[in-house]
């Protein structure tokens, strides 16, 4: 086996490994059913809302796309249609991520009573969870709203340049699913595991620091929760389990970082 195979089959197995932790977190409904159920209810709330919104612009998707390409107009009928496909299939993953990203945000901001004893139930069965943190609330607050503020805004920039990239004829339409994939995993880790990071101290900047270490473990976990996100009323039971899969990554990633210690 050459070094680039061997170094290929190396991360798919961590993609791999990062999935299961969302899985061993879909295990936690066995353990825990009225825990993992209240969880479920915020993201039934919200996700109803988002899901009403979606379908309304998804029916005013082909309006929008011409509004957006006036410039083809007056092009042949094949050019301009295959223009507003490119320009409305982009904008389509573009809100999409923006979508999941802001929808777990305010499911997280909405239910944090509840997906904050998901997390500590994971952690105090495992063993070694961190002390309560005194922070007054309007601290806490603040850090939080800055904390998603970052976030929605790295998912704007990237839901533009998807925009960007879906007008590159074939390629931007092959390319722009898979990077909303890669882009909107990498979020939705960085923004689920907040809880067992946030809770021993530490910031944004090393949170994403700690799980780009290992990068496609994080993206097994965040890409598959992700394309589960998409399916509709998945995310109902989807959203408790991956506060659960979350913990077990984010124990994982700072196991394996020198400066933290945490019990496996």
């Amino acid at each position: 086996m050459t070094g680039d195979a061997a170094m290929h089959r190396g991360a798919l197995r961590r993609f791999l490994a990062g999935a299961f932790y969302l899985l061993r977190g879909f295990g936690v409904w066995s353990t825990s059913p009225r825990l993992m159920l209240l969880g479920a209810i915020p993201a039934a709330v919200v996700g109803a809302v988002f899901l009403a919104a979606f379908v309304v612009f998804a029916l005013q998707l082909d309006t929008i796309a011409a509004w957006i390409t006036p410039f083809a107009h007056g092009w042949p009928n094949a050019a301009r249609i295959a223009t507003r496909f490119a320009a409305g299939l982009a904008l389509l993953a573009g809100v999409l991520l923006l979508s999941v990203s802001t929808f777990v945000a305010m499911t997280l901001a909405v239910g944090d009573p509840f997906y904050e004893r998901i997390w500590r139930s994971v952690e105090e069965r495992l063993g070694g969870a961190p002390a309560p943190i005194a922070e007054p609330v309007a601290r806490a607050l603040g850090r939080g709203i800055r904390t998603g503020l970052r976030i929605f805004l790295f998912s704007a920039g990237i839901g533009i340049a998807l925009f960007t990239l879906g007008f590159v004829p074939v390629v931007g339409q092959l390319a722009v699913p898979v990077f909303a994939a890669l882009f909107g995993g990498w979020v939705l880790a960085v923004e689920i595991t907040g809880f067992a990071f946030d809770a021993r101290g530490l910031s944004l900047t090393s949170r994403k620091r700690m799980l780009g270490a290992d990068r496609a473990t994080t993206l097994g976990f965040g890409v598959v929760t992700y394309l589960l996100f998409l399916v509709p009323f998945a995310a109902v039971a989807v959203m408790p389990a991956a506060v659960a899969g979350a913990t077990l990554l984010a124990r994982a990633v700072l196991a394996a970082t020198p400066e933290v210690e945490v019990s496996r």
